[in-house]
């Protein structure tokens, strides 16, 4: 841990608390921002964690702040709503420092983390991305509930972008927004009938005709998608540098953990799809993805994803038949001339990682 934040450093600010899962991933980020600061050798950046359990980061060059439970429960009221407390964090991050970005932990960085904030200027807010316009889909939760209300007090209509905070980064100078966004939160929460996005929603109300927005997908990769596979690289990574997650060769294997689904190329695939079609209709589907698990790849992080297509192969079979894939038929299921033929000696291994999870 260093030395007190600069009020003119750029600051670069984590909120983790909860699972171990969520730690995880943040020491992977903010190492990966770590790796990416090498390229802007001779320029300042404060890497801020508020955090349940400082333990984690005990070997960071940053700075760890306790944030306890009463604190939580004071920044996600009135309403009990935690993901109030991100936009309050910045806004109190910005009472001290001129420029401040607020990343979620499932994210990490292909450039430096300066990039981003040479992207924050004044009047701009940096957000993760842009997604569809408020009215592409007018059959949303959040479309029903607060359309009409927010047309009538001009504060939104369906050309406004829905933005993606898994990014939030401004100047202190135009706070105002967050300010904004949680005033909106506090009076839509109970309209908006336990919304998971109502924070970032009210940040895209805040913004809206008020700010210039940038995105940043180019920057980081925020793996709000397919997260099992980002979280077994992941894993996969600090297995093999947790002791040392700031040494030289930790920080050079970041770049080995991609944006890149882990799956096989297009003609793999293909001959997998080619083999399956030997199989009853209701297997097929299943032990492509079973196959798609047992491809082996160069790269040491994406072969780590082996279990997750494996489990997820089960959970997708189960959603279609739409009842438990159990140890009985998976077994039936594994016996197939073809599946034994195909997966050899792989067969029990993957079996057995499979009934232990039913």
């Amino acid at each position: 841990m260093s030395s007190a934040p600069s009020t003119n450093t750029p600051q670069l600010v984590y909120l983790v608390f909860g699972a171990h899962t969520y730690h995880q991933e943040a020491i992977f980020s903010i190492c990966s921002a770590l790796a990416g600061l090498r390229e802007t050798p001779g320029e300042a950046l404060d890497i801020q964690v508020f955090t349940d359990d400082p333990q984690p980061y005990r070997q960071l060059p940053i700075h760890v702040h306790l944030l306890d439970a009463a604190t939580r429960a004071q920044w996600s009221a009135p309403h009990g709503y935690h993901f109030r407390t991100k936009h309050v964090l910045l806004r109190k991050v910005l009472e001290q420092h001129e420029q401040a970005l607020l990343i979620d932990t499932d994210t990490f960085f292909h450039v430096s983390p300066l990039e981003l904030f040479r992207r924050v200027q004044p009047g701009v807010l940096l957000c993760n991305a842009f997604g569809l316009h408020y009215g592409a889909n007018r059959e949303s939760g959040l479309y029903q509930a607060l359309a009409p209300l927010l047309l009538e007090r001009s504060l939104a209509d369906d050309q406004m972008p829905l933005l993606n905070s898994g990014v939030i980064g401004l100047m202190r100078s135009d706070a105002e927004v967050l300010d904004q966004s949680i005033q909106l939160m506090d009076e839509l929460f109970p309209q908006a009938n336990g919304a998971y996005t109502l924070e970032e929603f009210c940040l895209s109300v805040a913004a809206y005709r008020n700010r210039e927005v940038r995105e940043c997908p180019d920057l980081i990769h925020h793996y709000w998608s397919r997260k099992q596979l980002f979280r077994a690289k992941i894993q996969a990574w600090l297995k093999k540098h947790g002791d040392a997650p700031t040494s030289q060769a930790a920080l050079d294997d970041t770049a080995l953990v991609t944006a890149t689904l882990p799956r096989p190329p297009a003609l793999q695939r293909m001959a997998y799809k080619l083999v399956t079609l030997a199989l009853p209709r209701n297997q097929r589907q299943f032990m492509r993805e079973i196959l798609y698990g047992c491809y082996r790849h160069t790269n040491e992080f994406d072969q780590a994803c082996s279990p997750v297509w494996w489990d997820k192969a089960r959970e997708n079979a189960q959603s279609r038949q739409k009842e438990h894939l159990d140890a009985h038929q998976l077994e039936h299921w594994f016996n197939h001339p073809i599946i034994r033929l195909v997966l050899g000696t792989r067969r029990d291994a993957i079996y057995q990682h499979l009934i232990r999870k039913t």
